[in-house]
């Protein structure tokens, strides 16, 4: 596995512990509906795009 990989899986790990010491229940096991899990994703992507515009500003110099 190359190490960019490898840093991936570590960040998934690390915020898998995380969200398993917040809300103390796995992704696999949360009782969240598919409906729920569409909005978190839809809200992520928001911000998402939000932080990619702001790096891309700063590319920019603006």
């Amino acid at each position: 596995m190359d190490r960019i990989t490898q840093s991936v899986c570590h960040d998934l790990h690390d915020r898998a512990a995380m969200g398993l010491a917040k809300y103390g229940v796995t992704v696999a096991d949360s009782p969240l509906s598919r409906r729920q899990w569409l909005q978190h994703a839809y809200e992520e992507a928001l911000d998402l795009a939000v932080y990619l515009k702001k790096a891309l500003e700063m590319e920019e110099g603006l």
